[in-house]
């Protein structure tokens, strides 16, 4: 141990930060059992159910204007908080799919991606003692950040029994006391479950009546497999008391490229970035004019959706007839079911949790998916697996079918 020990900070471990191994994270346990299962079975298909990002390549139009705009002069420079035609194609793009007014000027601000956001927008917030209410299962990050400035986390559980909507009137009063944020996100990660307007229209009531900030992570809002999409700034009101995170990641196909927006209430977009601008220098403009170009064509979203509602009426299908109750989502590119208890084939195998399961069939199927144990034993698989064309994804369908048959779950 030398003095650099005793001079990490209390919220990544203090003195002990580095003397021990940390937890290894759930995603970091995934990649290291499917290295392990191909090393035993080699040869065989990997049938990666568990990947969280799209499949296919940004639209060539996308590509295209990268690759123009990168040999631009003037686009080498810092980009700072942003330039007007990325905030100009976000209030256009609210305005054609959710029909949203936004001023380009005071109520939309660039983001590096939506973790970013997340990531930045706690400092702007959050004091000690501070509580952020969040879903759970979820997306972590802006509950990290909150605890790096001394937040305190409260999980509002995500159940079936509830369509995977928070019970906002479970929250103790003695919380909702010292609550400032509620983090959100439709159609939701890693459940797939969507909003509704009621829904919305309650967060707004709540909101009001506790004086919290809602934060809607909007990732996959546009992905939906019927109907028009449903933005939270859509529902009167909401403007006043929120914020919504939009990107460009999982909708058009470009996770890598690291853009999005931000949109709401235009002091708390001044608020996100002050503190952004003390952050980051901001995107390359390249790439935000690229992802303006992606924005000003939103059908790219709708093709990408129909695809996605294809695989995932083939995967229920599959899942159902192996015995798992699996409902299509209507939204998102995940399917959240529960685990099982049990798998027999000639002798019965045991599962305590989700975790035990997806690990069970990786090591014995090389399938993989990613489990939810927060609440309640679940597995979430994705449609986004690699398949080159439709006849692929039959064919990778039939396989994982064909995996799946010799068992009986018990659930």
């Amino acid at each position: 141990m030398t003095y650099l020990h005793n001079l990490f900070a209390r919220r990544i471990g203090g003195p002990g930060y580095g003397l021990k191994e940390a937890p290894i994270y759930k995603f970091e346990r995934i990649k290291r059992a499917k290295r392990a299962a191909l090393a035993t079975n080699p040869g065989k298909e990997l049938l990666d159910f568990g990947v969280g990002e799209p499949d296919s390549m940004a639209d060539s139009r996308v590509v295209a204007s990268l690759s123009l705009e990168a040999a631009k002069p003037e686009n080498r420079g810092y980009a700072d908080n942003g330039g007007p035609r990325l905030r100009t194609a976000a209030a256009k793009y609210m305005k054609e799919v959710f029909g949203v007014e936004s001023d380009p000027e005071t109520e939309i601000c660039h983001s590096i991606g939506s973790k970013a956001a997340l990531s930045i927008l706690p400092a702007a917030l959050i004091d000690p003692g501070d509580v952020v209410l969040m879903t759970t299962p979820g997306y972590p990050v802006f509950g990290t950040h909150a605890g790096y400035y001394g937040g305190v986390v409260h999980c509002l559980p995500l159940t079936a029994e509830n369509r995977f909507l928070p019970r906002l009137e479970s929250i103790p009063r003695e919380i909702l006391d010292k609550a400032k944020v509620l983090v959100l996100n439709y159609p939701n990660n890693p459940t797939g479950a969507s909003a509704t307007p009621e829904f919305f229209r309650q967060v707004v009531e709540f909101a009001r009546k506790e004086e919290l900030v809602v934060i809607h992570d909007a990732a996959y809002t546009a992905l939906i497999f019927e109907g028009k999409p449903l933005s939270f700034l859509s529902i009167p009101g909401a403007r006043e008391v929120g914020l919504e995170l939009h990107t460009v990641s999982k909708a058009f196909n470009m996770t890598g490229w690291r853009c999005g927006f931000v949109v709401g209430h235009p002091l708390l977009v001044k608020a996100y970035a002050d503190i952004k601008d003390n952050t980051d220098s901001g995107q390359f403009l390249a790439v935000q004019h690229a992802a303006a170009t992606a924005l000003e064509n939103p059908k790219i979203t709708w093709d990408t959706s129909a695809k996605y509602s294809r695989r995932m009426d083939g995967l229920v299908k599959v899942l159902r007839q192996a015995g798992f109750a699996a409902e299509k989502p209507a939204g998102s590119f995940f399917l959240y079911t529960r685990a099982p208890m049990a798998a027999q084939n000639g002798k019965t195998v045991g599962f305590d949790n989700g975790e035990a399961f997806s690990k069970w069939l990786i090591e014995e199927q090389l399938v993989s998916t990613v489990p939810w144990d927060e609440a309640g034993a679940n597995v979430r698989f994705s449609v986004t697996f690699s398949a080159k064309d439709r006849a692929d994804e039959d064919r990778v369908l039939k396989e994982l079918a064909a995996r799946l048959q010799s068992y009986r779950f018990t659930f």
